[in-house]
């Protein structure tokens, strides 16, 4: 059976997996988001979210527990101004934010990073790894419709933005306030699902094999 790690304790991106009935399982990282910035220097929003996904993903992978699975780092960037934002962590800092943020738009950058922990030589079982550690960002413009002070203090106080790339969710009080993406919804959520099957396909892994109910055999599918 194929395995999938998480490398990331986002309960939106392990309930979109759960959602789209992609089987997996969860392993956080330690990984210190300000040092592996600080070593690398400064980077563009999008090539931040592609460094620390990878970071991420790297982590976990160098862990034993890690062994005969494949492995999925997460992370994600709003861009706004010219300007990378992470989580705000504070109340003063979201609501700053998104002041300047009503009526406005920003790009919400993820950044996906998979490594093949697999075992590389061949077996019988037909599962032996592609040794591929590899790497995506999907990009999606986000229009944000106009916010009154009373609105933001009152979803800075529901605690949601202070942990949130960009102080914004799609999938929770934050969607209120999003008037439309451009691009992938999911990339907003923190996790593109199409983005984790074409990297799937280059280590050779066909999404089907994660489906929860298994994977699909076309010639057992029948017209009706």
């Amino acid at each position: 059976m194929t395995r999938l790690i998480l490398a990331s304790q986002s309960p939106a991106r392990t309930k979109l997996l759960s959602h789209a009935g992609i089987r997996h399982e969860i392993l956080v990282s330690d990984v210190d988001e300000d040092a592996v910035q600080a070593r690398y220097g400064v980077t563009d929003p999008h090539d931040t979210a592609l460094l620390l996904a990878r970071a991420k993903a790297e982590a976990v992978a160098s862990l034993p527990e890690a062994d005969g699975a494949l492995v999925l780092g997460c992370d994600s960037v709003f861009e706004f101004d010219g300007e990378a934002h992470g989580k705000p962590y504070t109340a003063d800092v979201a609501r700053e934010r998104m002041l300047r943020m009503s009526g406005a738009m920003g790009v919400l950058h993820t950044g996906h990073w998979l490594v093949d922990c697999r075992d590389t030589d061949s077996d019988d079982s037909g599962s032996n790894g592609s040794g591929a550690t590899l790497g995506s960002v999907t990009s999606a413009e986000v229009h944000f419709m106009d916010m009154s002070a009373e609105e933001i203090d009152a979803y800075i106080a529901t605690g949601e933005p202070l942990q949130c790339a960009g102080s914004f969710t799609i999938d929770g009080y934050g969607g209120a306030f999003i008037r439309k993406v451009d691009g992938d919804p999911h990339t907003v959520v923190g996790l593109s699902i199409s983005t984790l099957r074409g990297l799937l396909g280059q280590a050779q892994v066909g999404i089907t094999e994660l489906w929860t109910g298994g994977a699909i055999d076309p010639a057992e599918v029948r017209a009706e």
